[in-house]
């Protein structure tokens, strides 16, 4: 859910911000055995724009994503120039609550909600 900072705010920060558990891996293969949900889109996106910036080459690539105990896992190719495409294209948007009309922020309150109906 939202936070606040108790500090005054600086010009072009907000008092109000949203806090998220995301980390950056790298290795695709794995994925499919360790997430409890993928994100399919995320990897045909990146290959998407990646496409339009280096051609068939990414072919080769295995971005991927999912969601394991409520965090966010993104596996991105190892090149500066990759990592900086999948921040840059997708990831900066879909983290940043602002972005509409969804994004990846708003759902993090619903990630873990399996977890409570598996109790019953």
């Amino acid at each position: 859910g939202p936070m606040f900072r108790y500090e005054r705010p600086q010009k072009g920060r907000l008092r109000q911000f949203h806090q998220i558990g995301a980390e950056l891996l790298g290795v695709p293969e794995a994925l499919g055995d360790v997430v409890e949900k993928r994100i399919d889109g995320f990897g045909e996106l990146f290959r998407w724009i990646s496409f339009q910036k280096i051609g068939t080459s990414t072919v080769q690539s295995r971005a991927d994503a999912g969601v394991l105990t409520g965090t966010y896992i993104f596996i991105l190719p190892g090149s500066p120039g990759a990592c900086r495409d999948g921040w840059d294209d997708i990831l900066k948007d879909q983290l940043d609550i602002r972005h509409k009309p969804c994004n990846f922020a708003e759902l993090l309150p619903r990630l873990r909600e399996h977890e409570g109906r598996e109790a019953l």
